[in-house]
């Protein structure tokens, strides 16, 4: 079966959009599998920068139908305000289908993911206070309210009495905040439903029709493998499971449905929020500020400055395993011209001095360990952003895709060399 996954290799950030960009000229569906709008893609067509949050990435191509899946949490407001900002660009998306299996982010998960991150304090887990976490916790105690739920709105205003009963009384008497009007919500929520209905569908069986008739499918993953909720550096992780796995379940397809994995990772390390982070650069480094305004590292949907590190081969290698990626594409090379030297991670030390070429499973040793480098020259020279082969890159450029693709142990596909959709290289065999 033609199915293909693009998933992130590392804490999210690795510039996935512009592969699903890139393969989906060659699909028929390009399928959202899990996340929320606390994840972001930006693509960069013709001179004009997209900024997607729910929307798959394929929307860009008149030939696609985009599929929110039925592991996404959906707050049909900001969907509806990104369908509006694509089709004030121009965009056509009437093709875009939304799972009615999909959970609904409500005003209290929102509401709630605030107050929690505020009474943790210094120990907050520095999410996105955009109501994920709480949607997810809820889909799993099995009182959330799906998109389905609307077409009956009688239906709806009985599961949304029902959570309200419990969330106001938390909000009141944990958080000393005021409850919230289920009249207000409802109302406000049954008002999108004329133009959400066009949307809802039964998304597994688009997908398993289209995989049936051998028709080329791509899956689209949000986050990252390090954000994973069972696989990523808990608790500092999304709630949902980004790792090539997660499509089973998030799209309802079997494992057998794909056929390509797409692992894509920086040239080297970024991630947001909380968390270990072994190949982190000191704040006060020179080189973080340039990877940081080189590679203008900010929050797609957040602003929030990105922590820079350099390329972590361990994670890498063990996001390989985890995802049984096929291929690798690496993404934002140029951003690291300037520099005259560069490191990349080839192993931890623990405290104990132990060497470890994998990634602990303790939180306790990951936490401590310090990275042991290899040290490559730099080719101290902006790349050239029209090259289209390996080859026409500076020889420095090259031994350092060629370094990573042997540490991993799968071939490197993609290499992007500047931001817009068509500055990159591709491997013959990728082609």
């Amino acid at each position: 079966m033609p199915g293909t996954v693009i998933i992130g290799t590392q804490w999210g950030d690795e510039g996935k959009g512009r592969f699903t960009d890139y393969l989906a000229k060659e699909s028929d569906l390009v399928v959202r599998f899990q996340g929320g709008h606390n994840a972001g893609h930006t693509i960069i067509v013709d001179g004009q920068t997209f900024a997607l949050q729910l929307v798959p990435s394929g929307v860009l191509y008149p030939h696609v139908t985009p599929i929110i899946g039925n592991g996404v949490v959906v707050d049909p407001a900001v969907l509806l305000a990104e369908v509006d900002m694509l089709e004030s660009k121009g965009v056509d998306t009437s093709r875009l289908k939304l799972s009615g299996n999909a959970h609904l982010i409500m005003p209290y998960h929102q509401e709630l993911d605030r107050m929690t991150e505020r009474y943790l304090g210094r120990n907050k887990l520095g999410t996105t206070k955009r109501g994920i976490g709480p949607a997810y916790a809820d889909k799993a105690l099995r009182v959330g309210i799906r998109v389905q739920d609307l077409l009956d709105p009688k239906i709806f205003r009985e599961k949304l009495d029902l959570a309200l009963r419990e969330k106001n009384g938390v909000l009141a008497k944990v958080y000393n905040r005021l409850p919230l009007s289920g009249d207000e919500i409802a109302e406000t929520y049954l008002k999108m439903l004329p133009r959400l209905e066009p949307m809802i569908s039964d998304t597994v069986f688009l997908v398993h029709e289209a995989l049936e008739a051998d028709r080329p499918v791509l899956f689209e993953g949000a986050q990252a493998t390090y954000l994973d909720l069972d696989h990523g550096t808990y608790p500092f992780v999304t709630s949902s499971n980004p790792i090539a796995g997660g499509v089973c379940t998030g799209a309802g397809v079997g494992p057998r449905a794909i056929n390509r994995i797409i692992g894509v990772t920086k040239a080297y390390t970024t991630r947001v929020g909380a968390g270990p982070f072994p190949t982190e650069l000191a704040e006060d480094d020179p080189i973080s500020d340039l990877i940081v305004e080189r590679g203008h590292e900010f929050g797609t949907n957040t602003g929030r400055r990105r922590r820079p590190g350099w390329l972590d081969l361990v994670m890498l290698r063990h996001a390989v395993r985890l995802n049984t990626c096929t291929e690798v594409a690496i993404t934002k090379l140029d951003v690291l011209a300037p520099l005259e030297n560069l490191k990349l991670c080839v192993a931890y030390e623990g405290e104990d001095g132990t060497r470890y070429e994998h990634v602990p499973y303790h939180q306790s040793v990951l936490h401590k360990v310090r990275p042991v480098f290899e040290t490559l020259p730099g080719w101290s020279g902006e790349l050239d952003r029209n090259v289209e082969r390996l080859e026409d890159l500076p020889t420095a450029a090259q031994d350092y895709v060629r370094f990573v693709e042997d540490y991993i142990g799968v071939p490197i596909s993609f290499v992007s060399v500047g931001p817009a959709r068509e500055q990159c290289v591709v491997m013959p065999r990728a082609a």
